[in-house]
Formats: structure tokens, C-alpha cells, sequence
């Protein structure tokens, strides 16, 4: 199991800092930071540690099996992140766009 970041991602930068494994990206020292539509957890790393969950100001990341129903699209726009960044961005954009 992984978590999972959603489209109500901020950005701030607080999950990043509390990762112990440096699986969400793009992190504060890569290009990108805050300038996307969000941070994307890497399941393939994840450790199912939770430490991100609880520091997320908005609430934007769950647990890959608690995800609530209109979030199951994130648990693929996260891993596309790592496989096509830009698609996951239009992915997650589109998202946000129809809500």
C-alpha cells in the first residue's frame, strides 16, 4: 500500500519535509516546485510510513486502500507522475478543471 496525493494539494511543501524516504516530488530542490498542479507520492518508494497524512494543511493525501471514491483517479495520476509528468499534470488538471 502507498498514499496518495489529490488535486486539493497546496503545494506547501510539508509532506515533502516529512517523508523520510524523499518519495514525493517535485521536492523543494527540484524544478517545478510549486509551480505545478501538485505533489505526487511515488508508490514504487513509499513505505507506508503515514508521516505525510497528518502534516498535509489541506488534506490532500490518504492512504492508497482510504481513499475516498472521488479520489480513486489520483492512486494513477501519482504513478503516471513518475512515468509521464506532463500527462499526470494534465490529468490533474483536467480534474480540478471539471470540479
Amino acid at each position: 500500500m502507498t498514499y496518495v496525493i489529490t488535486s486539493n494539494c497546496t503545494q506547501d511543501g510539508e509532506c515533502v519535509d516529512a517523508c523520510p524516504v524523499d518519495c514525493i516530488h517535485p521536492n523543494r530542490n527540484e524544478p517545478g516546485f510549486g509551480e505545478g498542479v501538485m505533489l505526487y507520492v511515488n508508490p514504487d518508494e513509499c513505505i507506508d510510513c503515514g508521516a505525510c497524512e497528518p502534516v498535509c494543511p489541506a488534506e490532500a493525501i490518504f492512504s492508497e486502500d482510504n481513499s475516498p471514491d472521488e479520489w480513486q483517479s489520483f492512486k494513477g495520476i501519482n504513478r503516471l507522475y513518475y512515468q509521464d509528468p506532463a500527462a499526470a499534470e494534465a490529468a490533474a488538471h483536467a480534474y480540478r478543471d471539471s470540479h
